[in-house]
């Protein structure tokens, strides 16, 4: 981290009201050398609101991004901002496409017209799940309208000629202080805490992807000025219903709580990939990437709770 250490980085973050996007600005808060302009289309809701600007700006207001780019001058963007519910992409497949596509087409072209690097956040969701895990170089073929619109979105961050770094993460959980903000882990935990019977996908296969370790994958693209495509997630393949079970252990929560239920029972058999889970060599050799185990951030998660939910 010398570099990142030494150098004066100035960051535009699009997204900050998101899960990714707060827990990137509680990091980034704690480097001294780093000055930090958040932007959101709501008011701030992260507690953590002092050290950085904020302003609220919808990101299909071209113009305003475009005098907000010319007015802080970011050496580099942090793009998160997405419409990320696979089923609101598919009833809403024009808005999806302007704030998936249109907005990314948009910043890369300002990036490669002012020289700044963007990391722009992709998902598990490019591949069919017929072939995981899957390196970078693994043919994509998504299976719903937001994978495809993340996928078109890479493909137009490619074309603008920017330096760019395109981070593919697969489902993210952990914690922040906003309490609006849930996941498969928080939801599990809450659940099994209450007693409540949950049902859970059995034949899904994903590598979870703790929100601390994406947070710092984001900065390590932004200390390597990166370019090219990485994968970010754990290393382990859990289907969803392990990754539950594992985590009721980890809090002796009741497991005879958790039934398994398959992905078609719930309408996800066709538009959601089976098996995805990446290979990580590339991003642990270019980026020094090491995720963290499962079971090692459920212990983070236990003592973030103290913090957060004090």
């Amino acid at each position: 981290m010398d570099k990142l250490m030494n150098q004066k980085n100035r960051v535009l973050l699009t997204g900050s009201n998101g899960f990714l996007g707060q827990k990137f600005t509680d990091l980034v808060l704690q480097r001294k050398n780093i000055e930090l302009c958040c932007t959101s289309n709501s008011e701030n809701r992260n507690p953590n609101n002092i050290g950085y600007e904020f302003i609220k700006l919808d990101l299909l207001d071209f113009e305003g991004l475009e005098r907000l780019i010319h007015r802080f001058q970011p050496t580099h963007i942090v793009h998160t901002a997405a419409m990320t519910s696979v089923e609101a992409c598919e009833m809403d497949p024009v808005y999806c496409q302007e704030l998936n596509v249109h907005v990314v087409s948009k910043i890369a072209a300002l990036c490669k017209q002012e020289d700044i690097h963007l990391t722009f956040l992709s998902t598990d969701f490019v591949f069919d799940g017929e072939n995981g895990p899957y390196d970078e170089l693994s043919a994509t073929n998504p299976r719903n309208a937001y994978g495809q619109s993340k996928l078109d979105a890479e493909q137009a961050v490619i074309e603008s000629g920017c330096r760019a770094t395109i981070l593919r993460t697969i489902l993210v959980y952990g914690i922040i202080a906003d309490k609006n903000r849930s996941n498969l882990v928080l939801w599990a935990k809450s659940k099994l805490e209450n007693k409540e019977a949950i049902k859970v996908v059995s034949d899904q296969w994903r590598m979870p992807t703790w929100v601390d370790d994406l947070a710092m994958a984001c900065l390590l693209s932004i200390d390597k000025n990166a370019e090219g495509i990485y994968h970010i997630s754990s290393d382990k393949m859990y289907t969803i219903l392990e990754a539950v079970e594992e985590l009721a252990d980890y809090w002796n929560f009741d497991k005879s709580l958790i039934s398994a239920i398959s992905a078609a029972e719930i309408g996800q058999a066709e538009n959601r990939p089976r098996k995805t889970g990446f290979i990580l060599d590339k991003a642990k050799k270019d980026l020094g990437f090491t995720p963290t185990p499962f079971k090692t951030t459920l212990a983070a998660i236990e003592q973030q709770f103290k913090y957060f939910r004090k």
